[in-house]
């Protein structure tokens, strides 16, 4: 769908850009934003091999074993339907380790294992879990230690001070993490209690038919 949306706006740009008698203005504009994504994609290449092939190293020595371990009692109060030493736990971890680094990119990748190991748990395989929208609600609203990926977008942009955003970035994502967390814990004890009474009704009613 997004594509969908990108393709109009360009459409609809280049049309209007030519209703106005302005083909020269935007004709130079596609060459000048081509070559910024350009400047700006060579300049993120270098931190984003660094910091992945950090993660990649954490993984085959054990590091990440060993933070799922650290974060054992924390990732059972947050995915309680998660068994012991399942492979969805390590996947979990290692996105949530890529997003608090900044990583962005090189967290798509473990999301989408992490989200396919949750499917295996899931008995409906049609209907999210609770573990599964509580992994959305921490991948989207992870807390960011290193913004790393902003940082270089901002390097790359000229900034003479690309770090000077990092505590208002600590501000931001632990306050969406705490309250995505709040609201998933909410609603998922809602529609379990709603659910609970949903079945109880159906088994009083199928006993008074019996």
């Amino acid at each position: 769908m997004l594509n969908y949306i990108w393709f109009a706006m360009l459409i609809i740009g280049f049309v209007v850009g030519i209703m106005n008698g302005r083909v020269s203005e935007v004709t130079q504009a596609v060459v000048d934003s081509s070559k910024s994504a350009v400047e700006i994609s060579i300049g993120l290449l270098g931190v984003m091999c660094l910091w992945t092939g950090l993660m990649e190293v954490a993984e085959k020595s054990g590091i990440i074993r060993g933070i799922a371990k650290a974060v054992r009692p924390v990732m059972k109060f947050l995915f309680p339907g998660i068994p012991k030493e399942h492979p969805a736990g390590g996947a979990i971890v290692m996105n949530l380790v890529a997003n608090f680094l900044g990583l962005g990119n090189a967290a798509t990748p473990l999301g989408i294992k992490a989200i396919n190991e949750l499917q295996k748990l899931n008995p409906n395989k049609d209907t999210a879990t609770n573990e599964m929208s509580m992994f959305l609600v921490l991948n989207t609203a992870c807390i960011q230690f290193i913004p790393a990926t902003i940082i270089a977008l901002r390097s790359a942009a000229g900034s003479k001070n690309p770090t000077e955003i990092i505590g208002t970035i600590w501000v931001a994502s632990i306050s969406a993490c705490m309250a995505g967390i709040i609201a998933a814990k909410i609603l998922s004890s809602f529609f379990k209690a709603k659910s609970g009474a949903k079945k109880g009704l159906e088994n009083r009613l199928g006993r008074r038919k019996a």
